[in-house]
């Protein structure tokens, strides 16, 4: 699956515990990745300080759904599962 241009949940939902830049301590989960456009795409994609975590990040229909909402209810779900 390719991930759908303009969704953003991977980079909003879930906690990002490593350095991002202008985001030193990473971000909390459900906080918007400053790197984050204002049309939800990464500014840092394919970029060699994009953090590790996020450029491994393959989307997968079970987690990526049929839209961008079910895409950040997943997320967000896991997140929580996880935490």
């Amino acid at each position: 699956m390719n991930c759908r241009l303009g969704c953003g949940a991977c980079c909003i939902a879930p906690s990002i515990s490593t350095s991002i830049p202008d985001m030193p301590d990473g971000k909390l989960a459900g906080e918007r990745c400053i790197q984050l456009d204002e049309n939800n795409l990464c500014k840092l994609f394919g970029q060699p300080s994009r953090p590790k975590v996020c450029s491994e990040f393959k989307a997968e229909p079970e987690i990526c759904g049929d839209t961008n909402k079910e895409a950040l209810l997943n997320i967000s779900l896991l997140e929580q599962a996880t935490a």
